[in-house]
């Protein structure tokens, strides 16, 4: 095992340990989640060898490389990009448990109608645009109650909670308004007592801002570059997509 990411990922758990303390949160209450976009087979294999296996991928060719190779290890399979519609198919396929970026009605009608054709079930969050920045995805928050109640009544899809991506910026702490609103329309649509909505997960935080997000109420963050080292650029250009109409 890379002496390397086991000792990375025992710093992430430290660090996660250590903001759970300062709050009086329950350690066990955050869950790691191992971002695994760009990184080669070998290396999530040695992460799994420490224990964690919740991994999410956010580009679905990838997800689809890298599905049969990784079928003989024990994980979990999270999917954190941005879906098109004509990617369902292949997001199935590849039997990820979790889609945490549902940002709007069409993707899960389109998504309800094949999990009938299947009779298979999904779990999902919202995915909310807590930044209101134009380069990113996800409901605005004005919105997101609204949709919140639209996809509870689709049953093949079971809401679990609410997914945002922080602001970008060098300075973490700017990222914080990002997950406070977040936790409020978490706080706000538990109120509203939605049936078939689950509303226990927040996954939001990251490398640089991991603390501030488990502050906030994170129930899981998605590390990639502090566990697997830098890749070839910075995070804003795998969540800065292109949008597509669908």
């Amino acid at each position: 095992m890379s002496i390397l990411i086991s000792e990375n990922i025992h710093q992430i758990q430290q660090r996660i340990n250590q903001a759970c303390t300062r709050v009086g949160r329950n350690p066990n209450e955050v869950k790691l989640l191992l971002a695994t976009k760009t990184v080669a087979l070998p290396r999530i294999v040695e992460a799994f060898e420490t224990g964690n296996t919740l991994i999410a991928e956010n580009k679905i060719q990838e997800l689809k490389e890298k599905y049969e190779a990784l079928k003989p290890y024990p994980h979990t399979n999270h999917f954190i990009g941005h879906l098109q519609s004509n990617k369902i198919r292949d997001l199935l396929l590849c039997e990820v448990q979790c889609l945490q970026s549902l940002d709007r009605y069409a993707l899960a009608e389109k998504l309800q109608q094949k999990l009938e054709q299947e009779n298979k079930y999904l779990d999902v969050f919202i995915q909310v645009n807590t930044s209101g920045e134009l380069s990113k995805f996800g409901v605005a928050p004005s919105k997101t109650l609204s949709l919140v109640k639209a996809v509870s009544r689709l049953d093949r899809l079971r809401i679990k909670g609410l997914m945002t991506i922080g602001l970008f910026s060098a300075t973490a702490e700017h990222a914080r308004p990002c997950f406070r609103l977040l936790k409020q329309l978490q706080e706000e649509i538990i109120q509203a007592d939605i049936p078939n909505v689950s509303m226990d997960e927040l996954s939001m935080g990251m490398s640089g801002d991991l603390e501030i997000a488990i502050t906030e109420g994170a129930t899981i963050i998605r590390v990639g570059t502090a566990i697997f080292g830098a890749r070839q650029y910075p995070d804003s250009y795998y969540w800065n997509e292109n949008k597509k109409v669908e």
